[in-house]
C-alpha cells in the first residue's frame, strides 16, 4: 500500500508539469544553460587535451627516453656552462641497444637552426636540421617518397648528402614535383650538402627539416659548444613500458658512467603529456566552477517556481492531506517535481551543450587550421547529469518540507 501510495505522489507532481507547460519550460531553463555550458566546456577541454596529447605524440613521440648530456651547472641559483661535458657517441647508442632489455632501438641526434640556400641563392630558408646516425629513419619510422637515405658508410666518412623534408623539397623544386629537388646542390649555413632523398609529407606539416650524417654536426650547426654533444634516443616497445625503460637507463648509466646524475639529463615526452594533462584539468575545474554557478542559478529557480506552486496549491495539499495523505507524500510529490525538471533540463542541456562544442571548435578549426573536436565521454555526461540531479534534489527539500508541514485545517481554510 506504501508504495502505491509513493506512486501516486509521484504522478500528481508529474502531472502538475503538464497542466503547466510554460512554468515547467521557464523553470527548467536555467538547468539547460547550466548543463550546456558544463558539457561544452567539459568536452572541449577533454577535445583540447587529446589534440595536445596527439601533437605530442607526433612532434617527440612518447615512446621516447631521452639521454642529453648535462651542459650547465647551476650554483646558488645561478646557471653556468660547464667547461667539460661527456660527449656520447654511436658506440654509446650501440651498447644501449645490445644491453638495455625492453627496447626497440636507439639513436642518436643533434639538432639545431640553419638557413638553407638553393642552387639559385636567390631566397633562403630557415630549417632545422637533424644531424643523426644512418638507421634514424628507420628508429622513427620515417617514410622516404623519393631517393634514398644517407648509408653507414657515408656517414661515417662525412658524406656531403643530405635528406630533405617534403616541404622543403618542394620549395627547392620550384613549379615541378618535390623529387625534383633530389641532386641540387644546397648550403646548410654556407656548407654545401648534395640532396639525396625527400622524405614523406607529414599531417600539418609546417618546419622545413634536413637529415644529415652525424659528423657534420660541428660543421654546419657551430664548431664548438652544445652543438657537439648529441642526444641518445632509446624508443621502448610501448608506451606503457616507458617509466621501466627509463629505470633500465638509469641503471645502464650508473654501470657506464657512475654517478650519471652529474653528467646526464634523462627525460621522456610522457612529462610533457602528464604537464598538459595537468594543465587541462586545471582549465576544466576553473571553467567548470563558473558553468557551475549557472546550474545553480537554475537551482535557485526550481526553488522559487515550487515556492510559489506550494502557495497556490495550499488549499490541494490541505484536502490531500485531509484524506490521508502524509507528510511524507506531500514531500515525495515536490521532490518527482524538482528531479523531473532537473532531469529534463539535463538531457536538453547535454544535447545543446554537445552542438555548442561541436560549433565551437569548428570556428577553431576555420580559423586557425587545428584539428581540434569535441570529445564527449560518458564520465562527463554522467559529471553533468548527476549535478543536475543533486541541484534538483537540494533545491527542492526546502519548498517540499514547507508543503509537509503545512496543517491540513489551515491549508484547507487558505484561499
Amino acid at each position: 500500500m506504501s508504495r502505491r501510495v509513493d506512486l501516486a505522489s509521484v504522478g500528481v507532481g508529474l502531472e502538475t508539469l503538464r497542466v503547466n507547460p510554460l512554468r515547467t519550460v521557464l523553470s527548467t531553463l536555467g538547468v539547460i544553460i547550466g548543463v550546456a555550458s558544463l558539457i561544452a566546456i567539459l568536452s572541449m577541454g577533454d577535445g583540447m587535451e587529446r589534440f595536445a596529447r596527439s601533437e605530442i605524440e607526433r612532434t617527440t613521440g612518447v615512446q621516447m627516453v631521452t639521454v642529453s648530456p648535462r651542459l650547465t651547472d647551476t650554483i646558488d641559483g645561478l646557471t653556468f656552462p660547464k667547461k667539460e661535458f661527456t660527449i656520447l657517441t654511436a658506440a654509446d647508442a650501440q651498447a644501449a641497444e645490445r644491453e638495455i632489455p625492453g627496447i626497440s632501438g636507439t639513436a642518436l641526434e643533434l639538432s639545431g637552426q640553419a638557413l638553407v640556400t638553393p642552387p639559385q641563392g636567390r631566397k633562403k630558408y630557415a630549417a632545422i636540421v637533424s644531424a643523426t646516425l644512418a638507421s634514424a629513419l628507420e628508429f622513427r619510422h620515417t617514410r622516404l617518397e623519393a631517393g634514398r637515405s644517407f648509408t653507414e658508410v657515408e656517414a661515417g666518412r662525412n658524406a656531403p648528402v643530405a635528406v630533405v623534408s617534403h616541404l622543403l623539397a618542394a620549395r627547392l623544386a620550384g613549379n615541378r614535383e618535390p623529387a625534383a629537388a633530389i641532386g641540387q646542390t644546397v648550403r646548410l649555413n654556407g656548407v654545401p650538402r648534395r640532396v639525396i632523398g625527400v622524405l614523406a609529407p607529414r599531417p600539418r606539416e609546417r618546419v622545413l627539416h634536413v637529415l644529415v650524417p652525424l659528423r657534420a654536426a660541428a660543421g654546419i650547426l657551430h664548431p664548438v659548444g652544445p652543438a657537439a654533444a648529441p642526444a641518445l634516443e632509446i624508443r621502448a616497445r610501448s608506451v606503457e613500458e616507458v617509466q621501466a625503460v627509463q629505470d633500465r637507463v638509469e641503471d645502464w648509466l650508473a654501470g657506464r658512467y657512475g654517478r650519471w646524475e652529474e653528467r646526464f639529463l634523462v627525460g621522456t615526452s610522457l612529462d610533457r603529456v602528464e604537464q598538459v594533462q595537468r594543465q587541462m584539468t586545471v582549465f576544466k575545474l576553473f571553467m567548470g566552477a563558473v558553468a557551475a554557478i549557472s546550474l545553480l542559478v537554475g537551482g535557485i529557480g526550481i526553488m522559487n517556481v515550487l515556492l510559489a506552486s506550494v502557495t497556490e496549491r495550499t488549499h490541494e495539499i490541505g484536502i490531500r492531506k485531509a484524506a490521508g495523505a502524509r507528510g511524507r507524500d506531500i514531500r515525495l510529490q515536490f521532490l518527482a517535481e524538482s528531479v523531473a525538471i532537473s532531469g529534463a533540463g539535463s538531457a536538453v542541456g547535454v544535447v545543446l551543450g554537445l552542438l555548442g562544442a561541436v560549433g565551437i571548435s569548428a570556428g577553431i578549426r576555420a580559423t586557425s587550421e587545428a584539428p581540434l573536436y569535441p570529445w564527449l565521454s560518458a564520465s562527463t555526461v554522467l559529471v553533468a547529469a548527476v549535478s543536475a540531479l543533486t541541484v534538483g534534489l537540494t533545491f527542492g527539500m526546502y519548498p517540499a518540507a514547507r508543503a509537509a508541514r503545512l496543517s491540513p485545517i489551515d491549508a484547507i481554510r487558505h484561499e
